[in-house]
């Protein structure tokens, strides 16, 4: 940051003296500079694609025992019934949660966020 985009004092004055100069602290916490944001501050990334996996469980299979199974063959998951499932948004772990059934058709409803540590 060069000395030019640092921000100037206000320099109107108040009966003869110039007024404060604000401090760091200050201005962490005015609106400008806050962490606050709200879903019309993300609303241009609204459109952009993303997959979204919800894994039910997982198991390891031979080539061959992939190819002979059949229709209505039941696979044994490494997950118990009722565990939770993970939810997945482009490849990366972001949530758990359970499968619901909404009006004939399978959901997913998120139990948990988990934050990713960057």
């Amino acid at each position: 940051m060069s000395n030019t985009d640092l921000p100037l004092p206000d320099l109107d004055t108040q009966d003869g003296f110039m007024a404060p100069t604000p401090t760091l602290e200050t201005m962490m916490k005015s609106d400008e500079f806050s962490g606050a944001k709200t879903a019309a501050d993300l609303e241009h990334v609204f459109d952009v694609p993303v997959n979204v996996a919800a894994v039910l469980g997982r198991t390891k299979l031979d080539v061959g025992d992939l190819m002979s199974l059949v229709p209505g063959q039941v696979l044994e998951l490494d997950r118990k019934v009722g565990e939770a499932i993970d939810i997945y948004v482009n490849d990366r772990l972001v949530a758990r949660g359970e499968v619901v059934l909404v009006e004939e058709k399978l959901g997913v409803t998120m139990t948990e966020i988990i934050k990713a540590d960057r």
